[in-house]
């Protein structure tokens, strides 16, 4: 079975990105470098760099990113465990494996050297059969580690940019197309929630309906994209009334609008509600098949302190009862209906 194959970051060096093999050696000793250099001459696919200096192997390395690091860990001017420690802090070499080389077999030593950072631990010079085969082990899983961590980060920005458009068709199922308020499903859901927790705090809980006046005069006079534009200003005029987190605008259904206002008076509600009439009136938008020959908008607003077993239907009916006085009465105005527990 083959292995599992991951995405490479397209910034890493190019050896990294076609899975070729680079070798650095730290070592004092020219002749260990030459040993270790004869030692993978064979292996066509690795490619070794030597650094004698210790002072220059952070540098080397920053340079190189090898896969794997080899080094000694006596050397003059920079103590090995040092070294390791510098390479670990370093945001570039700190997950690279490092395999240290050392004269003798010291379980102390060995211990300090793991602790401190130490991939692998080899009394030098091994064999270079086995020099070759541990290099390639821990070259391949550095790259498998990088390819699984590039992998991780493409599936978690994948996952968050699915959470976004998610959220995102999440608000546009919830909002009007036209007029950009929230829609009657959205209503429908908002009102539950809100009544119940008006039944819980012991609010007072209003309500607005307002029906644009004359509308389908305007629609058959001026047309129906017209009739559109006059939509969207008297939802523009609502926003702008409507200011507070909890204030909810809506669009009921055609010319018909919705205000949700929790914890708000009666007296509260409607002077709202006139604010909002008087908004539309300022717009002074034409309307010459309407008597007034201005586009108005009549509101109903009703108040209630539910409690436990009401239904917020019972205050949407007193709103829209409170709407049809407001028509019948002349429009260009605002009503209010005092609530009745239970009415339907």
């Amino acid at each position: 079975m083959s292995e599992p194959t991951f995405p490479t970051p397209s910034d890493l060096p190019a050896h990294l990105r076609q899975h070729r093999l680079v070798v650095l050696l730290v070592d004092d000793q020219p002749i260990i470098g030459e040993a270790v250099r004869r030692a993978l001459a064979s292996e066509s696919d690795i490619e070794f760099h030597y650094c004698a200096q210790a002072l220059d192997a952070v540098a080397a390395a920053e340079a190189l990113q090898p896969n794997v690091i080899m080094q000694d860990l006596v050397m003059p001017n920079v103590d090995g465990m040092t070294l390791l420690h510098h390479y670990r802090i370093h945001p570039r070499l700190k997950n690279v494996p490092v395999i240290v080389l050392s004269s003798k077999e010291d379980a102390l030593v060995k211990s300090q050297a793991f602790s401190t950072g130490a991939t692998d631990y080899l009394v030098k010079l091994p064999d270079s059969i086995e020099l070759i085969a541990r290099v390639r082990h821990h070259a391949r899983a550095y790259l498998n580690q990088i390819q699984r961590d590039e992998a991780y980060r493409v599936l978690s920005e994948h996952q968050k940019r699915l959470l976004e458009l998610n959220e995102t068709l999440r608000r546009l199922s919830d909002v009007d197309g036209l007029t950009g308020l929230n829609n009657r499903r959205y209503l429908d859901s908002y009102l539950d929630s809100e009544w119940r927790r008006a039944v819980r705090q012991g609010d007072d809980f209003s309500l607005l309906m307002l029906d644009v006046d004359n509308f389908k005069r305007y629609n058959d006079y001026y047309g129906h994209l017209a009739g559109d534009e006059v939509l969207k200003d008297v939802a523009a005029v609502m926003r702008q009334h409507a200011l507070r987190p909890a204030d909810l605008t809506a669009r009921y259904g055609g010319e018909e609008f919705t205000v949700v206002l929790p914890a708000t008076s009666a007296e509260g509600a409607l002077r709202i509600a006139e604010r909002i009439c008087d908004g539309v009136r300022e717009l002074a938008l034409p309307h010459r098949a309407a008597p007034q020959e201005t586009v108005t908008i009549s509101v109903g607003a009703a108040t209630a302190s539910p409690a436990l077993g009401d239904s917020y239907a019972s205050l949407l009916r007193a709103a829209d009862m409170a709407l049809y006085e407001a028509k019948r009465g002349g429009k260009d105005r605002a009503v209010y209906r005092a609530y009745q527990r239970g009415e339907e």
